[in-house]
């Protein structure tokens, strides 16, 4: 981990049109909390904080609420809530968090919500990855890649999601290399089966460990599809194969899973 250098919760906020004042909002949420193991290791590695309605409902009822009034304060607010669920369940390991970027005005300022979360609960700076929230249009790739530089700068992990769809490609690897490469699932469904994905998905798996990259397969769903990742030397793993996101819970991962 790259040693935390500054605090920016102690600096003056001179810049950012949304970052005074406390992340009030008006979207009801909860989170789903869905494990990311490893797989060598038979153990959970991290899970991470997926947005859901206030009685479970999908994401979508609740990403469709948010525009350009409310984006800032409803980035922030999920930072600090996914912190303190994750705390108040006694999570133990990584934590990550989806975070919109382009509700980031300045990396510096707008991350400060972060650490007064994770100061407030107990939760360690360490233990957080971010990545890119799914869906999301990236208006402008080199503000990501500064705000990737500058959460890695501050201490936190990161994460390139989706990676093989739509931004989330070679071109943005090229720029940035991030602790985490997240494959894309629709890369990932019936790869066990399908040659051109097979050939993608190694090619990936060899790009990322010549540059130090984890590779970190989502949506895995069947025995094969592990297998066959599992053979091409990817052991970061996620998908209703191993559990389903654990509406406000820690899901447990079923023995049979592993074998």
């Amino acid at each position: 981990m790259i040693p935390l250098r500054a605090d920016p919760s102690s600096r003056e906020n001179t810049g950012c049109n949304g970052c005074h004042g406390p992340a009030q909002h008006d979207i009801a949420f909860e989170f789903a909390y869905q494990p990311i193991v490893d797989l060598d290791a038979r153990s959970v590695y991290a899970f991470e904080a997926l947005v859901r309605g206030p009685e479970g409902q999908s994401a979508a009822s609740v990403l469709t609420q948010v525009n350009d009034n409310n984006r800032y304060r409803f980035d922030q607010a999920c930072r600090m809530k996914a912190v303190e669920g994750a705390a108040r369940l006694g999570m133990t390991e990584l934590l990550s968090i989806n975070f919109l970027p382009n509700a980031v005005y300045r990396p510096e300022v707008c991350i400060r919500s972060t650490f007064e979360a994770a100061r407030t609960h107990g939760f360690p700076i360490e233990n957080i990855i971010f990545e890119v929230t799914e869906g999301e249009h990236i208006q402008d790739r080199p503000h990501l890649v500064n705000i990737f530089k500058e959460y890695k700068r501050f201490g936190f992990q990161t994460a390139i999601d989706d990676f093989g769809a739509g931004y989330a490609g070679l071109n943005l690897l090229a720029e940035y290399q991030p602790d985490i490469v997240k494959i894309d699932m629709d890369l990932v469904r019936h790869v066990d089966t399908d040659k051109p994905r097979q050939s993608i998905v190694a090619g990936i798996t060899r790009i990322c460990r010549e540059l130090d990259i984890r590779v970190l397969a989502e949506g895995i769903e069947t025995r094969g599809e592990r297998d066959f990742l599992a053979s091409v030397g990817v052991r970061l793993m996620q998908g209703y194969w191993f559990a389903k996101p654990g509406f406000k819970e820690l899901p447990q991962i079923p023995p049979a899973a592993w074998d």
